[in-house]
């Protein structure tokens, strides 16, 4: 076959493949108006205080009747719809953007796109579904209802899920690991260094890190975290933020004629730097942060290119006293930070608690409490 003939079947091969995505995501659109169309319905046309509490019920088996082969319109999926309805239905869209500047949420941390661009009010009057809901599948939605307690929350992961185009598994995993919960800490317990692009450092790194998918059983070695960590890289990423890209492992710097090793080095792609990530299976101690402000210098020296910025690196600690990172890095002049990391789901309802104690705290001008 020679080279144009390929070349035109290629092209043949990709425009089948856009009409497959395009036949499945106006399939997901047109689903999800229905559901939106018969939540409004059961929730503005037949409110149970005219036709009784059991309307779900009734039409649920109604439909069975009446449509044998009809499927996903039992009592259960029905309930759902109504939900859906409720829960969006409640939102003024057009006040989002004020909305997140209030709670300390960027733009750029949440969404590919401007939250003005995709604002549909949703009211009785005009039960239009709001446009960024159909970015994301019927399954996507029964987790957003389902893992998440507040509409703050369920705003989060909606326009985070569009941004990285989250699975459903992959959604679920970042409710259930309470990524929300330590976004929103990173905001307030991280303490940040000085960066050309200091602005977005809350939005690239957390105070806690979560690495239930290693499975790992104590005791380990640090080389056995970070073998795991390399072995598992996709997950890995996916805690981490898809803008980092892996560089390499136990990277080697020179300085005089000794050889040394950083564990793990990425590139983020929107901070325009290489992170460094030091690996430790203690407690942070204050000489963690001298050597890895050591491996900054030389990474900055020997492998930064001239249009990067100054490398940031990572301290990653099996636990950490938040008043002894705070007077560690009183004087830190590199861009170095101290995060935990845990090897299973941390309890979202103790995150919930440190994030209220947080925020309080931080409201009222004290310095927040120590956390081990």
């Amino acid at each position: 076959m020679n080279t144009d003939v390929q070349q035109h079947f290629q092209n043949i091969q990709q425009i089948i493949r856009e009409g497959k995505a395009g036949a499945l995501q106006a399939v997901n659109t047109f689903a999800l108006k229905v559901n939106w169309q018969v939540g409004y319905y059961l929730s503005r046309r037949l409110p149970e205080s005219t036709y009784g509490d059991k309307v779900v019920t009734n039409l649920a088996e109604w439909l069975q009747v009446q449509e044998p082969g009809l499927k996903g319109y039992d009592r259960r999926s029905l309930y759902r719809m109504r939900v859906f309805f409720d829960t969006w239905q409640s939102i003024d869209w057009s006040t989002l953007p004020d909305f997140f500047q209030e709670k300390g949420i960027s733009e750029r941390e949440i969404s590919i796109f401007s939250v003005k661009e995709i604002v549909v009010t949703a009211s009785p009057q005009s039960p239009e579904i709001p446009a960024a809901l159909l970015r994301l599948t019927w399954s996507h939605h029964i987790d957003l209802l389902s893992g998440c307690t507040n509409h703050e929350e369920r705003l989060f992961y909606l326009f985070l899920t569009i941004k990285e185009r989250y699975d459903v598994r992959e959604l679920r995993r970042q409710i259930k690991s309470g990524l929300f919960e330590r976004q929103m800490l990173a905001k307030h317990a991280l303490l940040l260094p000085e960066h050309p692009k200091k602005g977005l450092l809350s939005d690239v790194f957390r105070d806690r890190y979560v690495f239930e998918f290693l499975d790992m059983k104590e005791p380990y070695s640090e080389f056995d975290l970070k073998k795991a960590l390399i072995t598992r890289m996709k997950e890995f990423l996916l805690e981490l933020g898809r803008d980092f890209l892996f560089i390499g492992e136990e990277m080697r710097l020179q300085a005089g004629t000794n050889d040394y090793f950083v564990d793990l080095v990425f590139f983020h792609r929107e901070l325009q730097c290489m992170v460094a990530f030091d690996l430790k299976i203690e407690a942070f101690k204050p000489e963690h942060l001298g050597k890895m402000n050591f491996y900054l210098e030389l990474l900055d020296r020997d492998l930064r290119k001239s249009h990067e910025n100054p490398s940031i690196g990572v301290v990653l600690c099996k636990t950490k006293n938040d008043e002894v990172v705070e007077i560690a890095m009183s004087r830190q002049l590199s861009p170095a930070l101290v995060a935990a990391y845990e090897t299973k789901f941390v309890d979202k309802n103790l995150l919930r608690h440190l994030l209220r104690e947080w925020t309080q705290d931080w409201e009222q001008g004290k310095t927040p409490g120590n956390e081990q």
